[in-house]
């Protein structure tokens, strides 16, 4: 590593580059999944040598990432033992108007983001909100964002509530050889809270106002379905005329594709209907799916020889893409999601308007809508896939529920007043919660996410390369030049530039990127580090701005039916003001 090749830096510190701009790129486009370029960053810097093993395997070892493993565990727990059925009947309550709603959802959402990882708190919270929206008669979208916001800040409060506060402390820890508190963000974090919930409230009458998706699919007379032919059809070897497949009750034919791809539209008269021809309508939903009914055809999803052969106890389900989903970037059609479980992609809505054209070749984005049609899906099995908010399935309260309440009200207990580590408490609520029955075996092993595991690998081994080939070193010198020694301005440098940076990345690669920065730039300047780790937790964690910098905005995305925009004009304003909130505070408390 003593070579240098270019302004400085060497060719190892090229290589990190490199990943670093492969990353955004792939997170921007949806090229890959988030774990899949995790892995492609492990892989590459442990291959190149830019990291050793020894430390390149500690991004799998590191205190941080087992934290976060086992705080999957606790989660579960609390789910099945019906802790967040208390919430929503006992705390949330019924309220009647957007301003009681706002009042009850925000600050528990934030509290629980507190104790448990933010983006989970937000898909258990999804469905009741969409509920009270309709109870109270609003656009979803007006409760969803602040309880977005509420569960950024209140995750940020704890080094548990968000991931990029786990990298950072995990950061912090290998450089300064000491674990960072419990509660060592909460005095910004909750201020920012605070602020950002007043604002809220006080201006609740410009939150974004859209439809949810399911109003779409209800509201569009016009469906774009894909039906097929079977071989043994009686239709076979007719002209469309003779068959009457042309224009149908509520609809009509716009096109044909044929089993070796040609498309044949518009359709004429005397075209001949061959077994496996794709026909393509344009109409009412309801009248398409009767028209399949009528004609002896099935849905598109493989060539079969009897209509016989497809079930008859079909429904229609929605389903939100997930921010991690491996249908991000393809097609429905080329994969294999319809024929493992018996359903077909009738519709998809994005930014609240369905999408014209055939949905089986649309590309697929997270936050997307799905309308599928068959076989009920499983929530449970497709977590990491789709997420389903068109039904609640709380567990009623009991015994479990107040047990786990306990083990999770002595984890933090342990952990703030310093009795053991994060980690050790973790683990011991963990065993509680298996012990007790809070959680099965099988609860545990579909809690556990692995995909979000290898996301946080990735991100913490970048945060590494950065340190080790000198990038660090080479930035924090970069700030001290354009602040002399003056830790106030670098401080606003580092935490604007964090905010900026986290709406293009994920909070938790914003982390991973600019703490060793801050860290180096601290001791550089003399500064107390804590107070630029703090700093930069609340500004990486702030990414209200756009949908792609925050996870729980990218939750919130499709069940809202927001437009990009939306994120924008009230988030970017937002930014702002965290921001100066943010710096105000670590600069008078703890600079």
């Amino acid at each position: 590593m003593e070579h240098t090749l270019f302004l400085g830096l060497n060719i190892y510190a090229w290589i990190t580059i490199f990943l670093l701009v492969f990353k955004i790129v792939m997170l921007i486009t949806g090229k890959l999944s988030s774990d899949i370029v995790g892995f492609i960053i492990v892989a590459v810097l442990l291959l190149t040598g830019t990291l050793s093993e020894q430390d390149g395997l500690a991004g799998f070892s590191t205190t941080s990432v087992i934290t976060l493993g086992v705080l999957f565990i606790v989660i579960t727990g609390l789910v099945h033992s019906g802790v967040t059925h208390i919430v929503e009947r006992r705390i949330l309550g019924k309220p009647k108007t957007a301003f009681s709603a706002l009042a009850h959802l925000m600050f528990p959402v934030a509290s629980l983001s507190a104790i448990f990882n933010n983006a989970a708190v937000v898909a258990l919270f999804i469905n009741i909100v969409k509920l009270w929206a309709k109870r109270i008669k609003i656009s979803p979208s007006k409760l969803l964002l602040p309880m977005s916001y509420a569960a950024t800040l209140g995750g940020a409060c704890t080094l548990v509530g968000s991931t990029s506060n786990l990298i950072i402390a995990g950061l912090y820890e290998d450089q300064m050889g000491e674990p960072l508190h419990f509660f060592a963000p909460f005095f910004p974090a909750f201020c920012c809270l605070m602020v950002c919930t007043t604002i809220v409230i006080l201006y609740r009458k410009h939150l974004p106002d859209r439809k949810a998706p399911e109003e779409a699919f209800e509201s569009r007379a016009e469906y774009t379905v894909e039906l097929m032919v079977p071989t043994e059809n009686e239709l076979v070897g007719n002209t469309i005329e003779q068959s009457g497949l042309a224009n149908v009750n509520g609809g009509h034919l716009i096109e044909i594709v044929r089993f070796d791809r040609e498309i044949i539209s518009p359709v004429p008269a005397d075209e001949f209907i061959l077994g496996g021809d794709h026909l393509v309508y344009s109409g009412k939903i309801n009248s398409i799916l009767e028209l399949r009914e009528t004609y002896g055809l099935v849905n598109a999803t493989h060539h079969v020889y009897n209509v016989n052969e497809i079930s008859k106890n079909r429904r229609l389900q929605t389903g939100t893409v997930a921010p991690n989903s491996p249908f991000v970037g393809h097609r429905m059609v080329d994969l294999n999601f319809e024929d493992e479980n018996d359903v077909v992609l009738v519709a998809v809505a994005r930014e609240g308007e369905r999408i014209q054209g055939i949905p089986r070749e649309i590309v697929l984005r997270a936050g997307d809508t799905l309308l599928l049609e068959g076989e009920k899906l499983k929530p449970e099995h497709f977590m990491d896939t789709l997420l389903f908010f068109d039904s609640i399935a709380l567990p009623q309260e009991g015994n479990r529920t107040i047990i786990a309440s306990l083990i999770v009200g002595c984890m933090v207990l342990l952990t703030a007043f310093n009795v053991m580590s994060l980690l050790k408490a973790c683990l011991l609520a963990a065993l509680a919660m298996m012990a007790t029955g809070c959680c099965s075996a099988q609860q545990v092993r579909q809690g556990l996410n692995w995909k979000l595991l290898m996301v946080f690998v990735g991100s913490y081994c970048m945060g590494l390369a950065i340190s080790v080939t000198g990038i660090a070193d080479l930035l924090a010198s970069g700030v001290a030049q354009l602040c002399g020694s003056n830790a106030f301005v670098a401080l606003v440098l580092i935490c604007t530039f964090g905010c900026f940076v986290t709406e293009f990345l994920s909070n938790a690669s914003a982390g991973a990127l600019l703490a060793p920065v801050a860290l180096k730039t601290a001791i550089s300047l003399g500064c107390n580090p804590i107070a630029f780790c703090v700093g930069l937790m609340l500004s990486v964690t702030c990414g209200l701005a756009s949908p792609v910098g925050s996870e729980t905005n990218l939750l919130i995305y499709g069940p809202g039916g927001f437009k990009f925009m939306d994120f924008i004009k009230f988030g970017f304003p937002m930014n702002l003001i965290m921001l100066i909130t943010n710096i105000t505070v670590i600069s008078i408390f703890y600079l």
